[in-house]
C-alpha cells in the first residue's frame, strides 16, 4: 500500500473516472473503454480502491494523443499499470525531466525509444 500512496504523491493531481468523463465530454462507458484501448490508464487508489487517471493523460483538447503507443510499448517490455505511471512521472535527469512532460512537448518519438530499450 505505501508503494501506491507513494504513486498518488509522485503523480499529484488525479482525475475520477467520471471527472475524466466531463472532462472530455462523453459518458464514462466511454472512459472505461478508452482504458481498455489503453488510451488510458487507471490505477486504484485509496481506502476504496477507487479508480483514477493521472490528470496529465488529458490536454485542453482532449487525450494525450501519443499516451496509447507508450503504453503498448511499456506493457511489451513487461511493465505494468503502476509501473508505468511510476516510469512515466518520475524524473529523469538525462531528458531532463519526465517523460510525461517529454510526451505533453511533442517528443514522443524520443520517449518510446527509451520504452523500448527497457524491454532489452
Amino acid at each position: 500500500m505505501n508503494q501506491t500512496r507513494d504513486l498518488e504523491t509522485l503523480v499529484g493531481t488525479w482525475l475520477t473516472l467520471p471527472d475524466v468523463a466531463e472532462r472530455l465530454d462523453v459518458i464514462v462507458t466511454r472512459v472505461h473503454k478508452m482504458i481498455k484501448d489503453k488510451q488510458l490508464l487507471d490505477i486504484r487508489l485509496g481506502d476504496d480502491r477507487i479508480r483514477y487517471v493521472p490528470a496529465e493523460f488529458l490536454t485542453e483538447s482532449g487525450l494525450l494523443k501519443p499516451l496509447r503507443g507508450t503504453i503498448i510499448v511499456l506493457e511489451d517490455a513487461g511493465f505494468d499499470e503502476e509501473e508505468i505511471v511510476r516510469w512515466l512521472f518520475t524524473e529523469d535527469e538525462s531528458l531532463p525531466g519526465r517523460p510525461i512532460d517529454a510526451l505533453r512537448a511533442g517528443r514522443k518519438t524520443e520517449i518510446r525509444r527509451r520504452a523500448q530499450a527497457l524491454g532489452w
